[in-house]
């Protein structure tokens, strides 16, 4: 995914980046990759709602804010790109997805650049449960909760999108220039790469 980003916005052609949604957690190798893996760390701005300001202090020049990626706290057009991974599945119902998407693409200059899981990918790996996400949303919560998942069942906390999902919400606000690439795992397409260009 850091690849097919750089390629499609070389960080010698940003001049500042918004990572949205990054985490406070320090301990999973995955943790906040945009940043390990930029070439430019001091050209983000790094926001989530969790305080992860201890990110200030591993990455020389880096900012840290507190916000919420469905109302962001910063002017139009105040970043070149806007980067988000695994976070508009978290945002709530299609409604705030949509006001997420749309926050994005409001801040950004030159385009917007989110992941998320793909719903029809045979294992949720929130769950790690195969095959369950593939039922009716309201069955799939129920079958949550009496699994013993309950805090996945709730909209608020996982809302899995499709391909055609995301297209629903672009398509909603208007934006043309938009493209869907994807990312495979164990044969099946496993992320939803969606890159709107301004």
């Amino acid at each position: 995914m850091m690849d097919i980003f750089l390629h499609t916005f070389p960080a010698e052609q940003t001049q500042n980046v918004l990572d949205v949604g990054v985490t406070a957690d320090q301990e999973l190798q995955s943790t906040n990759y945009f940043e390990k893996f930029h070439p430019a760390p001091s050209s983000i701005t790094a926001l989530s709602d969790q305080d992860a300001s201890w990110l200030e202090d591993v990455y020389d020049g880096l900012t840290f804010q507190q916000g919420d990626a469905r109302e962001l706290p910063f002017p139009d057009k105040s970043f070149d790109v806007v980067f988000s991974s695994a976070v508009l599945e978290h945002v709530g119902n299609t409604e705030q997805q949509t006001q997420m998407i749309k926050e994005a693409v409001r801040v950004a200059r030159k385009g917007v650049f989110i992941t998320t899981p793909n719903r029809w990918h045979p294992v949720d790996f929130h769950t790690m449960v195969p095959l369950l996400h593939w039922l009716p949303k309201k069955w799939h919560r129920w079958c949550l909760k009496k699994i013993g998942l309950e805090f996945f069942s709730y909209e608020k906390h996982l809302n899995l999108l499709s391909a055609r999902d995301i297209k629903k919400i672009c398509t909603s606000l208007g934006l043309k220039n938009v493209e869907i690439k994807t990312i495979s795992f164990l044969g099946f397409k496993s992320n939803l790469l969606l890159v709107v260009k301004l």
